[in-house]
């Protein structure tokens, strides 16, 4: 069958954040530069439908098209690490020191990409700064300002909803990382991960990598936006939310409650095969 049961399904998540912690740094890096990038274009796409459409809820729906190349590609996203990999340092497949590195590593390597590609966009949609800003170029710099400054002005309550809607967020992408387990077809996967990305953009929750591309594209379009202000009233608040999120909203609960236990684990294994072989005039034995 296709669909991959949810124990097999967090098995399938300890081995992927085994793997992952073990990556090499370079690798990490590329990995991470093109998820960065990938999930930026993602951004400019939704923004684009949902400018030509009307509908800001087209723009979720096309959204997900850079998680499913990610996922697909085997790249890495730290948001989706803070379940799978911390899951794998959890069930001690992992040291924490390589948690820590494949977080701190794949987080770089997303915002080298994210900048780069806003750079690029930039570039694009202003005829390298001859043109002023148009278009979704406006819509950027809109949205770079609500995910800062709009905080600001809220003073501590801000602070806290841009917290609480980070972890709303990754929640929900974390989710989608596992969803996207539960099949083994790639049609299966795109449409089981699909759900949850569409849920969390469609309702403007804060995502990191997102807004590494959203926010530092705005103040290059002219956003009036500080590097503290990006840094202290988003990125900053939205990567912790994004750890809690995915750690325990997603990867915590999936982990402890679908774990098999020790007494479990050998009550399911097989009956050990014979050492010597079955002869032939012996009938076999199930």
């Amino acid at each position: 069958m296709d669909y991959i049961k949810p124990a097999d399904v967090v098995k399938a998540m300890l081995a992927s954040g085994e793997i992952k912690s073990s990556l090499k740094i370079s690798d990490l890096l590329l990995r991470g530069i093109l998820a960065g990038a990938l999930l930026g274009i993602a951004t400019s796409l939704a923004f684009t439908a949902s400018m030509q459409t009307g509908v800001p809820l087209i723009g979720a729906i096309v959204f997900p098209v850079g998680f499913v190349m990610i996922v697909l590609l085997g790249l890495e996203l730290v948001s989706g690490n803070f379940a799978v990999v911390t899951m794998a340092g959890v069930d001690g497949r992992a040291h924490y020191r390589s948690v820590i590195s494949n977080l701190l590593w794949v987080f770089v390597g997303n915002l080298i990409g994210s900048v780069f590609y806003g750079l690029m966009l930039y570039i694009a949609m202003t005829n390298m700064g001859a043109d002023a800003p148009t278009g979704i170029a406006t819509r950027i710099v809109a949205a770079a300002e609500a995910k800062t400054v709009a905080y600001a002005a809220n003073g501590h309550a801000g602070f806290v909803t841009v917290f609480v809607k980070a972890m709303l967020c990754n929640w929900m992408v974390c989710m989608g990382v596992v969803m996207a387990l539960t099949s083994q077809s790639t049609a299966g996967k795109i449409a089981a991960m699909w759900l949850p990305v569409l849920t969390f953009f469609g309702q403007g929750f804060e995502h990191a990598v997102v807004n590494m591309f959203l926010i530092p594209t705005g103040m290059m379009l002219g956003a009036k936006v500080s590097f503290s202000d990006w840094w202290f009233w988003n990125q900053v608040p939205v990567t912790i939310g994004n750890f809690v999120g995915g750690f325990v909203f997603t990867g915590l609960t999936l982990y402890f409650t679908y774990r098999p236990s020790t007494a479990k684990a050998k009550s399911l294994a097989p009956t050990p095969i014979p050492s010597h072989p079955v002869m032939e005039s012996e009938p076999a034995r199930l």
